[in-house]
């Protein structure tokens, strides 16, 4: 019974990761988790993200204002985090250059690319303005 709980716990962090598009903290998915699963602990949380990152079932955007931040999608696009509020946002109508990709392949096989802009977002330019 105890590993079934096990695999629930792992199943519902990864579902919650991949059901959002705030590119979560592990905080933030522990939040989301405990009124289902009162019984979790960040450290289940943390261990289950190194163990998805490290399968490349979701992948790590860094650390954001002092906090890793995860992503459940693993295909290749463009993010744009706001040094004000934090926001991580993915640009749809933005692609990965693939001219990058192959200007490093004679340097080794390339794995993966992360392209990443950081400014203030819509949003927070706007309560600048009103203030």
């Amino acid at each position: 019974m105890e590993a079934t709980k096990h695999f629930r716990k792992r199943d519902a962090i990864l579902n919650c990761l991949r059901s959002t598009d705030v590119h979560p903290s592990a905080e933030w998915i522990h939040e989301q988790l405990k009124a289902e699963h009162s019984d979790i602990s960040l450290a289940t949380v943390y261990r289950n993200l190194a163990r998805f990152k490290e399968r490349g079932d979701i992948v790590s955007l860094g650390t954001v204002n002092g906090v890793e931040r995860f992503d459940g999608n693993t295909n290749p696009h463009v993010h744009f985090i706001c040094t004000s509020c934090s926001g991580v946002l993915d640009l749809h109508g933005v692609a990965v250059p693939q001219e990058l990709n192959e200007r490093v392949s004679g340097t080794g096989q390339v794995n993966s690319c992360q392209l990443t802009f950081t400014g203030k977002c819509n949003q927070c330019i706007k309560q600048e303005e009103t203030a």
